[in-house]
């Protein structure tokens, strides 16, 4: 039972992280039972863990939802977020290794390239680049219970960021500033670092009321 709860569990995650779910989506117990091949008991003890650590809710004749910010919501957790990834950048130019920062290395490249090369187009593949350069600075901060918070936090908000990439010029400008922040932490400005990641996952109000509409 505990195997069938941890997988489900993975499963509804990377759903999550790729997009099949989305901020207001019913997560239906019938059709997860059915696509997983789990009886009710492992779901709702996933539900719990989900509600737990705010990325669903339960609302009256919808049952589970997933978690949808108001603006007020989305600002408040933008706000949280964008310290957490600023305090991991600043920890990153302290601690990355020699062989984080050629990894992280690879993927700034990867951003400049699809950037370059591709403009506007293909947003969601670029999405994915970019999960791959916060994942990477939150590794290089040797912080595993940091790395947690961010995760947790990023779920809430990956739906938005996601979207944010549709925006004209946004990619090419998320690149450029990928660069900014590799080479403070390269040259290990801590202080430096943690403000530009901080400034770099922030947005201003406007976006965020933007973004809020474009999903609905």
């Amino acid at each position: 039972m505990a195997g069938q709860s941890e997988g489900l569990l993975n499963a509804i995650l990377v759903d999550i992280d790729a997009g099949q779910l989305n901020p207001g989506d019913v997560l239906d117990e019938a059709g997860l039972a059915v696509r997983h091949g789990v009886s009710r008991t492992p779901i709702r003890e996933v539900f719990i863990q989900l509600e737990t650590a705010g990325l669903i809710r339960r609302l009256p004749r919808k049952g589970a939802v997933l978690f949808k910010p108001s603006l007020e919501e989305f600002l408040a957790i933008l706000e949280v977020h964008a310290n957490l990834e600023g305090q991991a950048a600043g920890l990153a130019a302290r601690r990355m290794s020699p062989a984080q920062a050629a990894e992280l290395e690879q993927i700034v490249r990867a951003c400049e390239a699809h950037a370059a090369e591709k403009g506007d187009g293909d947003p969601n593949g670029y999405y994915q680049l970019n999960l791959g350069f916060h994942a990477g600075v939150a590794m290089g901060a040797g912080n595993p219970f940091l790395v947690e918070m961010i995760k947790t936090n990023a779920r809430k908000l990956m739906a938005y960021y996601r979207a944010r990439y549709h925006y004209p010029g946004s990619i090419a400008q998320s690149a450029k500033e990928h660069r900014e922040i590799a080479e403070l932490i390269y040259s290990h400005d801590q202080i430096g670092a943690a403000r530009r990641m901080t400034q770099h996952v922030q947005f201003d109000q406007v976006t965020a009321m933007d973004l809020l509409a474009a999903l609905g």
